[in-house]
């Protein structure tokens, strides 16, 4: 685009003149198309935020509750009512973590034997 603080004021009014007639033409291809006026367009690249209606999120709803129900009616009632069984933690024992703990001094020894201060 051309730097307007260069320009004429014949310059400046030609500019504004092609301007008007741009959106005169612009304005009179969307009457013939049928769609909207130009600032009531979506920028390009931009879409409306789409909305969903109390009554269509009903709707999903009761489908996704009849969808569920059908999956329940497989199943048996003592599975349904049964609550899930927790698997218990693994602890490790005290020789194991001081053998772990052993190791990992000896590594940490080597290392900064080497000259080193990290791994």
């Amino acid at each position: 685009m051309t730097n307007l603080h260069n320009l004429t004021i014949a310059k400046l009014r030609k500019a504004v003149a092609i301007k008007e007639k741009v959106e005169a033409l612009q304005s009179e291809l969307d009457s013939i198309g049928g769609t909207a006026h130009a600032h009531e367009r979506a920028a390009p690249g931009r879409r409306k935020k789409r909305r969903m209606s109390a009554a269509a999120r009903a709707l999903i709803g009761a489908a996704q509750k009849a969808r569920w129900a059908k999956v329940r009616r497989g199943q048996k009632a003592s599975a349904r009512s049964a609550a899930p069984v927790k698997k218990k933690k693994r602890k490790v024992g005290a020789a194991a973590r001081a053998r772990l703990s052993a190791i990992a001094k000896a590594r940490w020894a080597k290392v900064k034997a080497s000259g080193k201060s990290t791994l």
